[in-house]
């Protein structure tokens, strides 16, 4: 589809805001409020009513070692059951709560410190009338984590209750809820890796079973709550609690507390299959394997060591000197909490390992993934056991040692987390393969889009523009969600550096020591300034398909700050600089280009084309001509530069290393900067000719990119009528792909093995948001589709259904027929006008268009509603 059309923005008028190359320059610090139009002011959206006199409150001290659990408890009496009893919790870093002994809720999502979210709870129909126990579990990390850079442990609770007697009560974080420090969960205990802050070892003998039930008794250890000087709307970080990580006190002015803006994520059960099991003699302690897994620690004995007795269920006879390793199977790869339940001897020690990826019959133990186990240590008799924080994988593996005699396993799952989507997705092929991979696209999509977009759940868990970023087409297209990319917008644009450039996977702890490494000549990555080029798309795609201007409003003056510290790094030569540029650093992808300077040419033309396609309209839709005016003349500039270094007028293509040729070996180009240049109209005179076929051919020396940037080479093919390419990329090399055959997943490389640290469910979700953009061809004109345009190429594809979510309610298209008789119909929702996209050599009943159309195609009204017709040569 063509980029520059889906992203025009109205006509320019006025002044420049942004100053010429060459120029002195201010500082690149955020425009204030003040000097921007009332449209484009810093909204006050999110904001809780006053919690007051509710406190945030922690257990008694005057230090937390990190990875502390503290349990809340307060009793509730009711006279009658209430109609109605809602309010707010939070804390930092995670909670559980629970009413009754039952499970209720658990949060908050990963927010900005300085921002924090509080969640609306419901507890109509839990609490009951006579005593109640409310309790909540609650984690602080401490230590940076890939969903939490950085905070000060507290809870925040209020809930209004309103009885069918009408009486009504509110209930309060203060002093008068009981604390207890839990050693269950040891306080300091060592962080996972760099990116996963919690090593969880639980130890059942030490937990206050039924501490959430009203019939507990609490012994001496359980304290009254030490209120903190904090105000309820403010974040943990105005507290007088020390941050035990980075000794930070206060935030900006601006700093509030925020209500949650998406609804609370489903949980539903599943449950594994055992695939092997045997012994493992260890040559060495097991904890110090676990420790620092040293090598030759153990033997692995390949007999069977579990015995199937009934459903779902497994003995084992331990012995003395030796454990058991059972490795279960999920019927795909999941996001959740992993979970079993034991009857084993008090002291008997479960490690819980998971891996995306394992082959039977390969390691014996499965810690072969960033170290991703749990340590649960029971109790005498049964015990059911659960992580705290969630994970993402296909294999458990429970490690049974320290104990003697027969031990029973039961249930071993996952208790699954799924963002609750308000749509049902339907794409449907006729071919089994790809009916698969699109199946695999939406459970990636479940296990990356979940309360921030993540690159995977295995890993890191950190929330990405840019490549990662692209998952936003899927989540509006095919989910008919804009809650979750409005409030991607906002999270991530918080992460603003005071030079003026993003934190590229914000909120999350990786790039703030990033810049300490930088800045002690690490050669390690920086913030990536592409990543902020790509959110200049995101924003603009969200608004052009939901309609929302105002969800633009708090990144807005970031845009304009992010554009300012861009046009201050050009150089003489008209370019942006892909090396020596501090503390940032360009990434584009990882394993496209050959050395770091022929990324240049790819960058330059991604920073053209989103501040003349994505900044420039956005500037328009908030009246701001100048700023307009100025992001496109900066597009131009840029592109012009380009052209002059890198367009290799013979070759009719750009050329990545032409400027070096002299000194290197042979010619690079990559698959971004010619997909871009089809894209955005940046070849000179239009032609794209040579830069499509070298898409479609790939050559050797032509860098083809990781399958999360996948998209771009696609869409341009697209563009080009090329989709015969892209149908065949999806049978030969998506469906194909080891994760879509056996995770039902879609890997991060297009090369991965099992048993390692291999990411087996990422975000590529291309086969989603092509199948709509670039098959279909659906795209609004009008923000809010309240204007689409469709421009159907499905080449051999002989049956292909799907809807479309818009606003204002699903496109459907159906196809069925060979190419030359394909019977074709669109239904427009109310409200949205159509245009269809044709062959100049097709026949149509409809009404003749003028428009723009790539050259030999034309354009048609459809009719409102239902449309059905016959194409002959799409």
């Amino acid at each position: 589809m063509r980029r520059r059309e889906f992203l025009r923005g109205t006509a320019v008028t006025g002044s420049a805001f942004m100053l010429g190359i060459g120029e002195a320059r201010p500082s690149s610090k955020e425009v204030p409020s003040a000097q921007l139009p009332a449209s484009a002011a810093q909204p006050t959206a999110n904001t809780l009513p006053d919690l007051a006199p509710a406190r945030w409150i922690w257990y008694p001290s005057r230090r937390c070692l990190a990875n502390t659990f503290v349990l809340f408890r307060r009793l509730l009496e009711l006279p009658s059951a209430p109609v109605r009893a809602t309010g707010w919790i939070s804390a930092d870093s995670r909670y559980l709560l629970e009413v009754n002994g039952q499970r209720a809720q658990w949060g908050p999502a990963p927010c900005d410190p300085r921002w924090f979210d509080a969640d609306p709870v419901d507890l109509t129909g839990v609490v009951k009338a006579g005593t109640n126990a409310i309790g909540a579990t609650v984690l602080f990390y401490g230590l940076g984590d890939g969903t939490s850079p950085i905070g000060k442990p507290g809870f925040l609770f209020r809930l209004e209750i309103e009885c069918a007697d009408g009486s009504r009560q509110t209930v309060v974080s203060d002093d008068s809820w009981k604390a207890l420090l839990a050693r269950a969960w040891q306080p300091g205990h060592y962080k996972r890796w760099y990116l996963r802050s919690l090593q969880e070892e639980f130890d059942a003998r030490l937990y206050p079973y039924g501490w959430t039930q009203p019939s507990f008794v609490m012994d001496g250890n359980w304290l009254p709550a030490m209120a903190l000087e904090c105000p309820p709307g403010k974040p943990l970080l105005f507290s007088n609690s020390p941050d035990y990580l980075y000794q930070m006190d206060g935030g900006p002015e601006t700093s509030a507390m925020r209500a949650r803006t998406i609804p609370p994520l489903s949980e539903k059960l599943f449950y594994a299959q055992l695939a092997e099991s045997m012994w493992i003699e260890w040559l060495r302690p097991a904890e110090e394997y676990f420790e620092c897994r040293p090598p030759n620690a153990f033997r692995a004995v390949r007999e069977p060591s579990a015995h199937q007795t009934a459903p779902d269920e497994w003995q084992v006879q331990l012995e003395p000197g030796r454990a058991a390793a059972l490795t279960f199977v999920l019927e795909k790869q999941i996001n959740g909490w992993p979970r079993f339940s034991i009857l084993a001897p008090a002291g008997t020690v479960i490690e819980l390992m998971l891996q995306e990826a394992h082959t039977v019959g390969g390691p014996a133990l499965l810690n072969t993934h960033f170290d991703s186990w749990t340590r649960f240590i029971c109790r005498e008799g049964a015990n059911d056991f659960e992580t705290f924080d969630f994970e993402s994988c296909r294999w458990i593996q429970l490690h049974i040692r320290k104990a003697s005699g027969p031990v029973t396993v039961r249930a071993v799952g996952i208790r699954r987390r799924v963002f609750p989507w308000p749509q049902t997705p339907r794409m449907e092929f006729q071919e089994p393969a790809l009916q698969r991979l699109i199946a695999a696209s939406l459970n990636t999509l479940n296990g990356s889009a979940q309360e921030t977009l993540m690159d995977g759940g295995a890993r890191e868990r950190q929330q990405y523009s840019g490549d990662c970023g692209h998952q936003l087409h899927a989540i509006h297209l095919t989910m008919g969600e804009s809650r979750l990319p409005a409030r991607f917008l906002t999270t991530w644009s918080q992460g603003m550096m005071e030079d003026g450039y993003f934190l590229d996977c914000w909120p999350a702890y990786d790039r703030l020591v990033r810049i300490n490494e930088r800045e002690l000549q690490s050669p390690g990555w920086g913030p990536i300034l592409d990543h902020g080029l790509g959110f200049n798309f995101d924003c603009h795609y969200h608004y052009m398909y939901s309609g929302r201007l105002d969800d633009l409003r708090e990144p807005y003056p970031r845009l304009l700050r992010f554009v300012r510290y861009m046009e201050g790094l050009v150089g003489a030569d008209g370019l942006l600089p892909v090396e020596n540029i501090g503390v940032p650093c360009v990434w584009m992808d990882h394993v496209a280009y050959v050395r770091q300077r022929h990324k240049q040419c790819a960058f330059n033309l991604y920073a053209a084309a989103a501040f003349q396609y994505a900044l420039a309209p956005i500037c328009g839709a908030f009246g701001d001509r100048a700023q307009e005016q100025a992001a496109r003349s900066l597009g131009q500039k840029l592109k012009a530069a380009v052209v002059r270094r890198f367009w290799d007028s013979r070759r009719g293509v750009f050329v990545n290393n032409l400027p070096w040729l002299g000194e290197e070996t042979g010619v690079r180009m990559d698959d971004r900067s010619l997909a871009t240049s089809v894209l955005f109209d940046q070849c000179p005179e239009g032609a794209t000719a040579n830069a499509l076929r070298t898409l479609a051919e790939c050559p050797p020396e032509m860098g083809f990119s990781y399958p999360a940037n996948a998209g771009w080479r696609l869409w341009a093919l697209g563009e080009g009528s090329r989709v015969d390419v892209i149908l065949k990329d999806y049978r030969e090399r998506w469906a194909t792909l080891p994760s879509v055959l056996e995770n039902l997943s879609l890997q991060e490389d297009w090369v991965v093995q099992p048993d390692s640290d291999s990411e087996w469910s990422h975000c590529p979700l291309i086969p989603l948001y092509v199948t709509h953009m670039s098959l279909a061809g659906i795209k609004p004109l009008a923000p809010g589709f309240k204007l689409c345009e469709i421009r159907p190429q499905l080449a051999d594809l002989e049956a292909f259904d799907l809807d479309t979510w818009t606003p204002l309610g699903p496109i459907v298209l159906e196809a069925k027929g060979k190419l030359g008789d394909r019977r074709m119909r669109i239904v427009l929702p109310p409200g949205c006008a159509g245009e269809l996209i044709a062959r100049r050599e097709e026949k149509l009943d409809l009404e003749l268009l003028r428009g723009p159309a790539p050259e030999g195609w034309v354009r048609y009204r459809l009719p409102s509603g239902d449309a059905t017709f016959t194409l002959k040569f799409a």
